[in-house]
This record gives structure tokens, sequence and C-alpha cells, in this order.
């Protein structure tokens, strides 16, 4: 994987005690600030996009889906109508 060039930048505010926390916890790690709190960052980041991205059911909702997945398709009439029309990107 051909690495990234970083070209942008991210400020933020910390106390005096906050900021040294971070330096400490970045001394541990062997980094730098910037390095510990962009990967942390990114770690939570992450976990937050895919908490958003997946979804949650209980065993009945599943099973309910699974029985209307297996369901033969019903006929709707109007939408199969509408989709006899030429589309208004075609036009």
């Amino acid at each position: 994987m051909k690495p990234q060039s970083k070209s942008e930048t991210v400020n933020i505010r910390a106390s005096a005690v906050q900021k040294a926390l971070l330096a400490k916890a970045a001394q541990l790690e062997n980094m730098n600030v910037s390095q510990f709190v962009l990967s942390k960052s990114l770690r939570a980041a992450e976990e937050v996009v895919t908490e958003h991205r997946t979804i949650s059911v209980s065993l009945e909702e599943y099973d309910w889906l699974l029985s209307k997945l297996e369901e033969p398709p019903r006929d709707l009439p109007k939408l199969r109508e509408l989709f006899s029309k030429p589309s208004v990107f075609e036009a």
C-alpha cells in the first residue's frame, strides 16, 4: 500500500493537564503526541463508522426478515407501470 502524503492539519485545544497526559501516553507508546493522537483518533473513528454501518436485530426480527425474503414477490401493478415508462434520464 502506497503511503499517503500528509498535507492536512488538524488542530485541537487541550488543557495543560490533558496535554501532559497525552505526552506521557505517547511516550509510553514510543510515539510523539501527534502520532499518538492521530492513531487513537483514527481507531475510534473507524469504530464509530462501523457501529453506524451495522444493523443489529433480535433473533425474532432476523427470522421474520428471512421469511419475508423467501416469500415469492408480490405483483405491484403501479410499480410495474412506472418501470415500463422511459426514465427522465433517458429523455
